[in-house]
């Protein structure tokens, strides 16, 4: 049988692992070091800054922690990013912010779906379009103007 590398070849490669290990150390200052830069990279990139939709909502009280109304999704949505939610046809979404678009925006809505048919979807909150839900039950007619926040539109 004729082989293809010269002796000097095999051996290198039988003894690869340990060679590349060998090359490989580092000191615990540099494992150190490339750990945190590694992390540091990782929470940077996870935070993606994304173009505000609106600069005020009206909300039903100053910490947008109640509902303002109940609404029904007409049809189906998908959502484009993260900062939006997916709504199934029929599904029942609590709103507690209606965004107030700037001249010639489109309209959203934040809320959280409600259904025990989608229970993994339930407690998300996020944006939808008011022309894919209709406005069933209002909780509070009375709402407070309050600005956004460009934390409102990151996605994590």
């Amino acid at each position: 049988m004729m082989s293809w590398f010269s002796p000097s070849t095999v051996e290198f490669y039988r003894n690869w692992p340990s060679i590349a290990v060998a090359n490989l150390k580092m000191s615990s200052f540099e494992s150190a070091v490339l750990l945190l830069l590694s992390m540091g990279y990782l929470c940077q990139s996870s935070r993606t800054p994304l173009e505000k939709l609106a600069d005020n909502k009206l909300c039903a009280d100053m910490e947008c922690s109640y509902a303002i109304s109940l609404a029904m999704a007409l049809e189906d949505y998908v959502a484009p990013d993260c900062r939006f939610i997916n709504l199934k046809r029929g599904q029942m979404i609590y709103v507690y912010s209606k965004l107030l678009p700037a001249e010639g925006g489109g309209i959203f809505w934040s809320g959280s779906v409600y259904s025990e048919r989608y229970v993994d979807q339930m407690g998300i909150i996020g944006f939808f379009p008011v022309n894919y839900v209709n406005e069933t039950y209002t909780f509070q007619r009375d709402t407070v103007k309050l600005p956004t926040t460009d934390t409102e539109f990151i996605c994590i």
